[in-house]
């Protein structure tokens, strides 16, 4: 009995490396479009078949860019990341400041520090402001990531080193900050109130739902928003 799984198992072993030694083949031979091409009919012999073939929305866990592949990078790594590294010091101190003036402040450091990367790129090389006809891209933010914000736009003179001193206290005399992005409390800072509940990627896919209603009925001009 154990013969027969071995030889069961030496079988398919065979069988895969001259499934993957063709693929390699064709794509050697033929590119990857005629790979894609094969795979497609491939799928629809199986379907037909009677096949289920398992679905997954999620890629592997690698970047699926070959590296010859990638365009240069558009900015200057170097600057890009020292101006990160300051950002990301400035919104844990503030959070930290914070609760050493007032016990129990609160305030998250880890939700921007984890993500600062991101942030980054998509300031630096992706998101676009109001101006020249363009409504500017409509940006949820994640809400406990706020202190990043802050920093940044402190960096950028947007705020006072006052108020970011008053980090979750904006109704100081001198002004201070939200503990997160709401247009009633900071209207000429915040477009979407986006922490309770989780909300704000639900209201994200929303408003893009939205706004291409417009688009399609006229009402709206396509604006290539974010």
């Amino acid at each position: 009995m154990s013969s027969d799984i071995k030889h069961d198992n030496d079988f398919k072993d065979i069988e895969t490396r001259e499934w993957l030694y063709s693929l390699d083949y064709v794509l050697e031979h033929g590119g990857p479009q005629r790979v894609v091409e094969l795979l497609q009919q491939l799928q629809i012999r199986a379907h037909k078949a009677g096949v289920q073939i398992p679905f997954s929305a999620n890629t592997p866990y690698i970047n699926t860019i070959p590296r010859e592949k990638q365009l240069p990078f558009p900015g200057n790594r170097e600057i890009e990341r020292r101006i990160k590294s300051i950002i990301r010091w400035n919104a844990m101190a503030m959070v930290v400041r914070a609760n050493m003036q007032e016990s129990g402040i609160g305030g998250h450091i880890s939700t921007y520090a984890s993500a600062a990367t991101l942030y980054e790129i998509g300031f630096n090389h992706f998101f676009h402001g109001k101006g020249d006809g363009y409504g500017g891209d409509q940006i949820y933010f994640q809400g406990h990531a706020s202190p990043g914000i802050y920093a940044r736009a402190y960096l950028e003179g947007r705020i006072s080193e006052k108020e970011l001193k008053n980090f979750r206290r904006e109704l100081q005399p001198e002004g201070g900050l939200s503990s997160y992005p709401h247009p009633w409390l900071m209207p000429n800072f915040w477009e979407f109130p986006t922490v309770s509940m989780g909300l704000g990627p639900i209201m994200a896919i929303y408003q893009a739902r939205f706004n291409r209603y417009l688009e399609d009925r006229g009402l709206k001009e396509p604006g290539g928003k974010v």
